[in-house]
C-alpha cells in the first residue's frame, strides 16, 4: 500500500471502501474509510463511496479505477484489453493497474478474513477525519 505509486493514498483507500462495502466488509469500511477521509480531506467521501460510488462525487478518473476494481473482485474472468485501455485513457500507467488489481485481490481477501473472523471496527474509525 505504501509503494511508489501513480495512485495517491486516497486513491487506494476509495478502491477499498468501494468492495469492502459491496463485500459487507464493515471494518474494512470504517478502518479504510477513516484513512480516505484523512487522507483525501474530505469527511463526505468514504460514506458516499460506500453507499454508491456511481453516484459520489468523485472524477470520472476515480469512477473508472473503482469499476476496474468493481470487476476484478466479482467478475476478474471477464477483465480484458478494452479495461486496461479505459484505464490508461485517464492517465493509469500499467504500474497502476497492476497496482489496483493487486490492492483489490489483497484486501478482497482480507475482507473474507475479517468477516470470518467478525472483527468489528475500532471506535475512534467512526470519527476520524469528519471534523
Amino acid at each position: 500500500m505504501n509503494k511508489e505509486s501513480g495512485l495517491t493514498a486516497a486513491d487506494k483507500e476509495m478502491i477499498i471502501v468501494a468492495f469492502s462495502a459491496k463485500n459487507g466488509c464493515s471494518y474494512c469500511v470504517q478502518s479504510h474509510g477513516a484513512s480516505l477521509r484523512v487522507q483525501s480531506g474530505n469527511p463526505y467521501i468514504a460514506d458516499q463511496v460506500a453507499i454508491n460510488y456511481k453516484e459520489a462525487d468523485i472524477t470520472e478518473r476515480e469512477r473508472a479505477m473503482i469499476d476496474f476494481a468493481m470487476k476484478v473482485s466479482f467478475d476478474s474472468a471477464s477483465v480484458n484489453e478494452k479495461d486496461f485501455e479505459i484505464l490508461k485513457g485517464y492517465g493509469f500507467r500499467d504500474e497502476d493497474i497492476w497496482d489496483i488489481n493487486g490492492i483489490t485481490a489483497f484486501y478482497n481477501m482480507s475482507n473474507r478474513l475479517m468477516s470470518f473472523l467478525a472483527v468489528h471496527p475500532d471506535e475512534p474509525f467512526y470519527s476520524m477525519g469528519r471534523s
